[in-house]
């Protein structure tokens, strides 16, 4: 992998979007606080042109009208581009929202190529129906494209959750409209540039840059908008259910924010790579994550043990530029973001827990911080974060573990750690989660759904059971 000047030779090849006539904002990366780019600050007039484009393409053009297998093929031609231009669309992420370079080449792109082909691959093997009936009647049970998508993707994987929708709904026949957070829109412009290259024809996929109040919220009323998705806080996403209600009703799938329990038994299998887990979970991309592994619940009998090996790792991670190969965690996304994450770590001293590690800044750059002796009430225990806070609290039993890791509004994910195949099943099945990973976290691949339970959503994303977001089922009766 390149080295810093490598990249910032790279970054000087980069064709940027620069100010035009109309109104535009400046997209400031977290590495320096340089302006890197001035993007189009689309309005209701450039939400009301995307939207009119996506509904000429699906109701007039050829993409919902070719066969599966075709679409597939053009997903496939815009994943062996992005692999193409892996170098240029990673260094994108990582100047725009501060992911250090070595998991913006090697984790992101690969979750945004990996779903391009998955789903590439899986358009055109899907059946319909042809339900039993008596011998005058031929009945049809068929899946049809939903129409115009509106996808709204957050900062912190701009383009793995970008995927993440519009793979599966251009796979199913649907036309998007993307929205990426005003702090990332690069990498998503980019590869809607990729995708014109790789055949999709006019229309199909757009991008509108801007805010939320005002782009997100357009596109959120829009009646030419039939599905919107999208991933973020839980707040934005009452927004997105109002705006549905307020105009026509479209289906909107919410993928929301995340408190989530670790739960490490006296039985782990390996301690020593629970607490490293627990650690790499949680500071993983600078905390900005909404599975985080946030709550770390340990038996009273290895509480001690554990956390030294956690606050141990976190005082070991190396915090740098993120065009280093070698940082492991970069800076928070923003002033304002970091602001908020010294709000809860002010509130945690405040309220009592323990500082261990951590707690610190020097400009965007966020010390991985830990928190023990945190109580179920306390604010660090229940609010999301989105950066490098760990709390830990203890149990002693498996009952109280599973009512401590419940008793929160979310329930996106869950870890477990435990030899005891019984703990492993009947825990998992007690927790309120759409993902528990027992003895690992994070693990996973692209054939089994994500979601969450409670405040952190509906429907799911990754799997043939994305697409089921994306369609329509239509009941045809023939009598004969």
């Amino acid at each position: 992998m390149m080295d810093v000047p490598g990249w910032l030779d790279l970054a000087a090849t980069l064709d940027l979007p620069r100010s035009g006539a109309g109104p535009a904002f400046p997209v400031v990366s977290p590495r320096d606080g340089t302006v890197v780019a001035q993007v189009p600050d689309g309005g209701q007039a450039e939400v009301d042109a995307a939207v009119a484009a996506a509904r000429r393409a699906f109701d007039e053009g050829p993409w919902p009208r070719l066969a599966p297998a075709e679409r597939g093929r053009a997903l496939l031609a815009l994943a062996e581009l992005a692999e193409r231009h892996r170098d240029e669309l990673a260094l994108l992420v990582s100047l725009e929202m501060g992911k250090p370079i070595t998991d913006a080449h090697a984790i992101e792109l690969r979750a945004l190529i990996s779903t391009l082909r998955f789903y590439g691959e899986l358009a055109g093997k899907g059946a319909d129906e042809l339900p039993h009936t008596g011998p005058d009647a031929l009945a049809m049970v068929t899946r049809e494209p939903s129409g115009v998508v509106a996808a709204v993707v957050p900062w912190n994987f701009p383009l793995t959750l970008a995927g993440w929708k519009i793979a599966p709904a251009l796979a199913a026949g649907c036309t998007v409209v993307l929205k990426p957070s005003e702090r990332s829109p690069l990498s998503a412009l980019r590869l809607a540039a990729l995708a014109r290259e790789a055949g999709l024809p006019g229309g199909v996929l757009n991008v509108v840059t801007g805010d939320g109040p005002a782009t997100g919220r357009a596109l959120g009323l829009h009646p030419g908008v039939d599905v919107l998705a999208f991933t973020g806080s839980t707040e934005t996403g009452r927004h997105f259910l109002r705006y549905s209600a307020d105009s026509n009703l479209k289906r909107v799938w919410l993928e929301l924010g995340g408190k989530s329990p670790n739960i490490i038994c006296p039985d782990a299998p390996d301690l020593e790579r629970a607490a490293a887990t627990a650690a790499w979970g949680v500071f993983f991309n600078a905390g900005e994550m909404c599975t985080a592994p946030s709550r770390l619940l340990v038996h009273a009998d290895v509480a001690d043990q554990v956390v030294d090996a956690v606050v141990e790792k976190a005082r070991a991670l190396r915090l740098g530029d993120p065009l280093d190969p070698a940082t492991e965690m970069g800076p928070l996304a923003g002033r304002t973001h970091l602001e908020r994450v010294r709000g809860y770590v002010d509130a945690g001293r405040r309220e009592g827990a323990r500082l261990r590690a951590g707690g610190g800044h020097d400009g965007l750059f966020h010390e991985p911080t830990v928190f023990d002796r945190v109580t179920p009430g306390m604010t660090v225990a229940r609010e999301e974060i989105f950066g490098p806070v760990l709390s830990v609290l203890t149990f002693t039993s498996v009952q109280e573990a599973v009512r401590l890791a419940n008793d929160s509004p979310y329930g996106l994910a869950a870890g477990l750690w435990t030899a005891d195949l019984g703990t492993a099943i009947t825990v998992s099945r007690s927790l309120r989660a759409g993902t528990v990973w027992v003895n690992c976290y994070e693990e996973g691949g692209l054939n089994v759904p994500f979601g969450g339970y409670k405040q952190s959503g509906n429907g799911r994303d990754k799997s043939v059971h994305a697409l089921e977001k994306y369609t329509e089922l239509k009941t045809t009766w023939i009598q004969l």
